[in-house]
């Protein structure tokens, strides 16, 4: 296996493995040949001389990992972000302070007053928060489409339409696009973008990158890191598009600090392993729950269930570790049923090692009136598990035992 950053693109349902997640992307032998990346924990960098600083800044340094300044690049970072790339299957990365960081730097790179955007409407809320209210004040027109809902896609678009923006899966009910087709929706179009946040999937499940998509995005603080310890995002896609995002990186501030990067660096070593088990423990308890009398509906794309179920087998190869769900008795139901959990613990993230839930409706959408949830399809009785690398008969009695106390 090749650690160097891919040559060309992997085929489209190539998948990032143990292996990848590894090595893929490190160098073959580090200073003081450590086996693990040293921390550059230093916010500057330092020249023998002027002419040392001007062969610098000609570009003619012999050390790639030469830096000048912390806000605009650190060795451990960049190594991380070569990581990234080789997992992603894609040219570079440039690694954010957060998710958020990654994706509105990455908006703000390739749009401008006067532009249109375009959002699923089963996306992330502060996605949508910052396209629709923050964009709007600058000139930046958007539009909602249906989840998934390509044909309704292609009828918004206009000739100042920059970006296509989804996620897949969605959050929270884990809607698939299929991202072939939208690959092939943004190409036909002089000047589109697409953009996929991943984070759901992880490299582990799909590489959008391998659809044809432009942009790939993940809230690293999730599955890649793993751990529910570290804030960080990224972006991943061709060398072009990445120095955009990098340079508006730059000019924002919203770098990671480095030992942020490390532990990302370390978290990607299990992804592969946590992912494995995740997707098993996930299609186990959304299997189980979709018989239980007291659900209304299940949704997770492992199952037949599920509108995008077809769509999902084609181009993941494990459906993620979030099973979303609808109970019977709406909010009073999901209430009891959350405070129920004893091992599930409360609390609004995912992805890492410990098994959380949480009620939308009260967890990210409290703000909101009951009508206002409704019409962007949070329901009150809406639950969001996302599993951990616990014993998944233990996650599963968890639940179980606490559903047993909806009709307290």
């Amino acid at each position: 296996m090749s650690t160097d950053r891919p040559s060309s693109a992997p085929p489209p349902n190539a998948t990032a493995n143990k292996t990848d997640c590894v090595h893929a992307g490190e160098p073959r032998r580090r200073p003081n040949h450590t086996l693990t990346a040293a921390i550059a924990q230093t916010a500057t960098f330092t020249f023998d001389d002027s002419n040392d600083l001007e062969r610098y800044m000609r570009g003619e340094d012999a050390d790639p990992d030469r830096e000048e300044y912390g806000r605009y690049g650190n060795p451990t970072v960049r190594e991380v972000e070569r990581r990234l790339a080789a997992l992603e299957g894609t040219d570079d990365a440039v690694l954010f302070s957060s998710g958020m960081a990654a994706i509105t730097s990455t908006i703000l790179a390739l749009t401008k007053a006067g532009d249109h955007v375009v959002l699923f409407r089963d996306c992330y809320r502060r996605t949508r928060q910052f396209v629709g209210g923050m964009l709007g004040r600058f000139g930046v027109s958007s539009s909602l489409v249906a989840p998934g809902d390509l044909d309704a896609l292609a009828g918004t678009i206009a000739p100042n339409t920059k970006l296509i923006i989804s996620e897949s899966p969605t959050n929270p009910y884990l809607s698939c696009v299929d991202l072939a087709r939208l690959a092939s929706i943004a190409k036909a179009h002089r000047g589109l973008r697409s953009v996929i946040d991943a984070t759901f999937a992880t490299p582990v499940n799909c590489r959008p990158a391998g659809f044809g998509i432009d942009l790939v995005i993940h809230s690293a603080t999730k599955y890649l890191a793993g751990h529910n310890d570290v804030l960080a995002g990224v972006v991943a896609g061709p060398q072009h598009l990445i120095s955009l995002a990098r340079d508006n990186r730059h000019v924002l501030g919203a770098v990671c600090d480095p030992h942020a990067a490390f532990l990302v660096g370390r978290g990607l070593k299990t992804l592969a392993l946590r992912m494995e088990r995740q997707n098993v423990t996930a299609a186990s308890i959304a299997r189980a729950l979709e018989h239980n009398p007291r659900i209304l509906r299940v949704f997770y794309p492992g199952l037949s269930s599920h509108p995008d179920h077809a769509i999902a087998r084609e181009q993941m190869h494990g459906f993620g570790g979030v099973v979303s769900f609808l109970l019977k008795g709406g909010g009073t139901a999901a209430r009891r049923l959350v405070d129920g959990c004893k091992l599930a613990r409360i609390a609004p993230s995912l992805g890492g090692v410990e098994t959380l839930i949480e009620q939308p409706a009260i967890m990210s959408y409290f703000e909101m009136t009951p009508e206002e949830r409704s019409a962007i399809g949070i329901e009150d009785g809406l639950v969001r598990l996302s599993v951990g690398i616990e014993e998944p008969r233990d996650i599963l009695a968890d639940i179980e035992n606490a559903l047993t106390q909806v009709d307290g």
